[in-house]
């Protein structure tokens, strides 16, 4: 498992060992950020379920300012902190070591920090926590949090066969894309207040 491209471009990945995460593939990250494009100036990123990293150090890669990865199974924080230190980005992240709930709980309760432009949810596929984490999210925008804002996209990967709704509070899917079992939702946050 590598880093498909930007400045990082090339390297290896380590992957958790045993079975209980399953890190993003190197063809459906290539297809997430060709849709996301080129970052804009001083984007900062937010990780969860983080696994080994791959989204959020391809994003790193790609030019994101940080990223913020959350993640609490041993041997995928074992394997994130070894990808950060191998690929000496320690300065750019920053490494949550608690339930992605609680995290967001206490990023609404907490001090503010840079707005999320880019946030990655990508659970194991039987978790079945899409739902309510962007629920969390979507907390974070009806306390109006400086952590999420018009320009924040959520994206969630998740299996073809068990899609996240449409709707989620303020989040509302606005593109899906699928690459053989594995599916993109794309959310972004409404102005207005949701039905």
């Amino acid at each position: 498992m590598r880093i498909v491209a930007g400045s990082l471009g090339g390297r290896v990945l380590r992957a958790p060992h045993g079975a209980a995460t399953r890190p993003t593939s190197e063809k459906v990250r290539q297809a997430l950020f060709n849709i996301l494009g080129p970052p804009p100036e001083d984007t900062h990123g937010l990780d969860l379920f983080a696994g080994s990293g791959a989204l959020g150090l391809e994003a790193l890669s790609r030019g994101v300012a940080s990223v913020t990865f959350v993640e609490r199974a041993r041997p995928a924080l074992a394997a994130l902190h070894q990808n950060v230190t191998e690929l000496e980005v320690e300065a750019r992240v920053t490494v949550a070591p608690v339930d992605v709930g609680r995290f967001l709980a206490s990023s609404a309760a907490g001090p503010a920090g840079p707005p999320w432009r880019w946030v990655f949810l990508d659970p194991p596929y039987a978790a079945g926590v899409y739902e309510a984490t962007l629920t969390a999210l979507g907390e974070l925008r009806a306390r109006l949090s400086p952590r999420v804002s018009d320009d924040t996209v959520v994206v969630v990967e998740h299996a073809h066969r068990a899609p996240p709704p449409d709707r989620v509070g303020f989040l509302l899917r606005t593109d899906l894309r699928r690459y053989g079992d594995t599916e993109l939702s794309l959310y972004r946050f409404e102005t207005r207040s949701p039905p």
